[in-house]
């Protein structure tokens, strides 16, 4: 009896053993197959941990392939292809394309895409403040540029010893649109231009039928045949063969021409107003369109709906009344002063333009200008135009930085309570500007 006690017992524990061995082989197998129907369930939640960093996988987080390099040759490993200004690019419509065919991932937004070039002298301003003010106004681009996706570069080296001053920029903006052929727009900006308006975003789609856009103002040029009926220190070039070609004869009026004097006698005799000898780029940017309209003028595009160049005397005694203007607008429409992220102003900026499109940047409007430019100023140098009473240069310079860093520090939770004074900034209320409006003005 025993014995078959025994043998009993020995048949129950394997029975138990064959049963817990098969409810384990059914568990791997669930688990197989779960791993290939559904993700593994994460106890991490529970557990209190940082969720890891998770991307869906139709979501391109890198935009742009940069790491590789197709072996296909393009227009680089031809050496006859030159950066400098004195020889001319051939074809470089189709070279272009090539490149971008070369190199898929850049072409998606081509047309959109652009590079902010701006600079200054090689050597240390002469000017106690200069180079502080030279590096506020970059972060002002830099500022700019971040808000909307834009690239930059900031030159500081003559690329062409013989072209100094305003004719620097010619084979900068030469060389950047071989250096940058996934860039659609150059968009030169002199080093004392200043956005005032961050949210702007510039109507590229204007310009769809034209290769240059410049601020001016058309009876100046055609009827007046003024110098100053454009302005050169800002203007979009596209990155194509048209703008190649009348680079070289925009150069070709320059100081590194043999006939730089003959120029100077050709554009004081054709600009009335022009009273220097020199020729400069702006007078002979206006001889261009004056007198070859039809092969470089019906491509420009003379911009004055908006501040392109907002001439600084214009602009730096409203910026008070504008800000009141836009807090005014905020303090009514509560969605406008909501918190948000910076990478998403673009979004809050094209929502505010419905309360600010009848402001008008100009004839006595309230709305932001675009650009305030300091021509004139000179602040590396400090030789600032005579006209200009005292240290009104700086103080203006100073006040319009402030304005539009203000613009930039609203995202992080900050503001200049007085644009005079840029090393002070206070903390901003949750609901700011609610019941705090009146006491900030």
């Amino acid at each position: 009896m025993a014995k078959f006690i025994v043998q009993n017992k020995s048949s129950g524990s394997a029975k138990v053993r064959s049963l817990c061995i098969a409810v384990i082989v059914a568990v791997l197998m669930f688990c197989t197959l779960w791993s290939f129907t559904s993700p593994w369930p994460s106890f991490s939640v529970s557990l209190s941990k940082p969720l890891t960093k998770q991307c869906p996988p139709d979501v391109q987080v890198q935009p742009f392939n940069m790491s590789q390099e197709p072996i296909d040759t393009t227009f680089y490993d031809d050496p006859e292809n030159t950066y400098t200004i004195d020889k001319p690019m051939i074809n470089w419509d189709k070279k272009r394309r090539e490149w971008l065919n070369h190199h898929s991932s850049f072409v998606a937004g081509v047309e959109n895409r652009v590079l902010v070039l701006t600079g200054s002298q090689p050597s240390p301003c002469k000017n106690p403040i200069g180079d502080n003010l030279l590096l506020r106004c970059f972060k002002n681009k830099v500022d700019y540029c971040r808000l909307h996706g834009y690239d930059i570069f900031y030159n500081n080296v003559l690329l062409n010893p013989n072209m100094g001053s305003f004719w620097a920029k010619i084979p900068l903006v030469r060389a950047s649109m071989l250096a940058h052929p996934e860039a659609e727009w150059i968009f030169w900006v002199d080093s004392d231009a200043i956005f005032t308006d961050m949210e702007f975003k510039i109507p590229l789609e204007r310009y769809k039928d034209h290769n240059l856009v410049v601020h001016g103002w058309p009876n100046l040029i055609y009827e007046k045949k003024s110098w100053v009926s454009v302005n050169a220190g800002i203007f979009l070039l596209r990155n194509c063969q048209w703008s190649m070609e009348f680079l070289d004869v925009w150069a070709g009026m320059g100081p590194q021409s043999p006939d730089y004097t003959k120029w100077g006698q050709i554009l004081r005799s054709t600009l009335k107003d022009k009273m220097f000898k020199e020729s400069d780029d702006q007078s002979a940017l206006v001889y261009l369109i004056l007198k070859e309209k039809k092969k470089w003028g019906d491509m420009i595009y003379v911009e004055n709906e908006y501040s392109l160049h907002g001439y600084w005397l214009g602009v730096v005694g409203k910026l008070k009344n504008i800000t009141q203007k836009y807090l005014e607008i905020e303090r009514v429409v509560h969605k406008l002063r909501r918190r948000h992220a910076e990478v998403v102003s673009e979004r809050y900026g094209a929502m505010r333009e419905p309360y600010v499109e009848e402001g008008g940047d100009r004839k006595g409007g309230w709305r932001r200008p675009f650009i305030t430019h300091f021509t004139g100023c000179q602040p590396c140098s400090g030789a600032h135009n005579p006209a200009y009473v005292g240290n009104s240069c700086w103080i203006e310079m100073e006040r319009a930085l402030n304005f539009a860093d203000n613009q930039v520090l609203r995202n992080f939770g900050f503001m200049h309570p007085d644009i005079g004074n840029g090393s002070y900034v206070m903390p901003l209320p949750v609901d700011f500007p609610g019941d705090e409006f009146d006491e900030f003005m």
